[in-house]
């Protein structure tokens, strides 16, 4: 069987929900509209779906080209329109401060109404936008055999809905956790080629529904029954993150080799 990919998942806004794709470009930035926005509290500080499980319940759409910005909600309503200059802040993105534009328009304040909590809607100035490991890490990748062992660990019946992990790139065609040893080395991907740079350590967001984000699986212990002591750059690793050396795009089907 060869190595396929066999899903692409993306989201505009950091910690809501990820939606699938039958294509992306992956750009020497990352894919333009994965990720660019995230949302801070009353105190500046990055909030994602650790603290509001709800925000998965949330999905937004984004135009790169024509710069607008659209965010659906459980009740099918929706708030968007153009996103304009903004106000420059310093936001604390996990542990470290980061440049960042205020959105001026609908979106902070529906979506406070909806967390019942003040939040903001702001945009990274950072050119790799909202993710979590920078530059080096705008790719993200999962088999789909790794959900398949962790689904099998955690005492779920088939293999995980892959939206759990967030991952950017499942493929498919390799053993569970191959990609453990891919580091260091470059993959083509469609036409794309990227250098896998180290493993992604799960958190509790892998525990909560995709879509309703409410906690029903316990991925965390699942992985640390059987993956604890893995030889892996982050504790409680499941799929790896690289970066991109040559921007192409990537399709559902291209074929995935390690280059």
């Amino acid at each position: 069987m060869s190595t396929r990919v066999c899903g692409l998942l993306t989201t505009a806004v950091k910690g809501l929900r990820v939606a699938a794709r039958d294509a992306i470009r992956l750009d020497a930035d990352g894919v333009a509209e994965n990720r660019r926005f995230f949302l801070i509290d009353e105190r500046g500080r990055m909030v994602n779906g650790k603290r509001l499980g709800s925000l998965q319940a949330l999905v937004a759409d984004y135009s790169p080209a024509a710069r607008t910005l659209t965010l659906r909600f459980p009740d099918g309503s929706e708030v968007g329109g153009a996103i304009g200059a903004g106000t420059p802040l310093q936001a604390q993105f996990l542990a470290h401060p980061v440049p960042a534009t205020l959105l001026d328009g609908p979106w902070s304040e529906a979506l406070s109404a909806f967390a019942g909590t003040p939040l903001r809607l702001v945009e990274s100035a950072l050119s790799a936008g909202a993710v979590d490991r920078g530059a080096t890490a705008t790719v993200s990748l999962v088999s789909r055999a790794s959900l398949e062992r962790l689904a099998a660990a955690a005492g779920v019946t088939g293999r995980l809905d892959a939206r759990r992990l967030r991952m950017l790139i499942e493929i498919d065609g390799v053993e569970a956790h191959a990609e453990d040893v891919w580091l260091e080395r470059p993959l083509r991907i469609g036409e794309a080629l990227i250098m896998i740079r180290g493993h992604v350590g799960r958190c509790v967001v892998t525990a909560r529904d995709p879509e309703s984000g409410e906690r029903n699986v316990d991925t965390l212990g699942a992985l640390a029954s059987y993956r604890r002591e893995a030889d892996t750059t982050e504790p409680l690793g499941c799929g790896v993150y690289g970066e991109i050396l040559e921007p192409g795009v990537v399709r559902v089907g291209d074929p995935v080799a390690l280059a």
